[in-house]
């Protein structure tokens, strides 16, 4: 009798799972799902990213300090390898490695250029700013770099806290340790350029 409630009890979930969307029946199977917000969260991420980098390429030539060139480099290798991360990711969600790239540089076409309004994502340097960081060099350089990635670094931290209270959201194994690394790096990075920014 007690078998046989057991085995009604594992039908009765086989039938609930098959009748659910692919990416449920997948969580069902294998743990917490992949939300939308997720896959938005990386898609977008690859854009500010990139913004860093393009940020990061411009210290060799335009600063004299050694520890800001230090500081360019390691977040130019982490942010790229970071990147890495998220088309992985997407490519394992089913979405392109094509596709996450036009992504990005829709997204971040939106900051590079046109006018000087409202950043689609936090922290994000306008059009302007970014003129203005390419036109400094030496100490002036100095101050919009580091006041500029502290401005970026805390936008990143604002996207992980947007995506963490969303329901259901970050709560894929490699996702939850992606953002939690994300966050926990931005933050040290900004301590230490705030410290930076007070040496000048």
């Amino acid at each position: 009798m007690h078998l046989t409630v057991l085995f009604r009890a594992a039908l009765a979930i086989t039938v609930l799972v098959a009748g659910l969307p692919a990416r449920a029946q997948s969580a069902a199977a294998s743990g917490p799902a992949v939300t939308d917000a997720d896959i938005r969260f990386m898609q977008e991420m690859l854009g500010h990213h990139q913004q860093a980098i393009e940020m990061t390429a411009l210290v060799r030539e335009r600063s004299r300090r050694p520890d800001l060139l230090l500081l360019a480099e390691r977040i130019s290798v982490s942010q790229t390898d970071e990147m890495a991360q998220m088309r992985r990711w997407l490519k394992a969600q089913g979405i392109g490695a094509a596709a996450a790239r036009s992504h990005d540089m829709s997204v971040h076409a939106g900051h590079s250029t046109g006018s000087d309004s409202t950043p689609m994502m936090p922290g994000m340097l306008t059009s302007m700013q970014m003129l203005a960081l390419r036109s400094a060099t030496g100490s002036r350089f100095d101050r919009l770099f580091l006041e500029g990635m502290i401005q970026h670094h805390g936008g990143a931290l604002t996207m992980v806290k947007a995506l963490l209270v969303m329901p259901g959201a970050a709560q894929q194994s490699a996702i939850n340790h992606f953002v939690t690394e994300v966050d926990a790096d931005q933050r040290a990075e900004i301590a230490r350029m705030r410290r930076l920014l007070s040496r000048r």
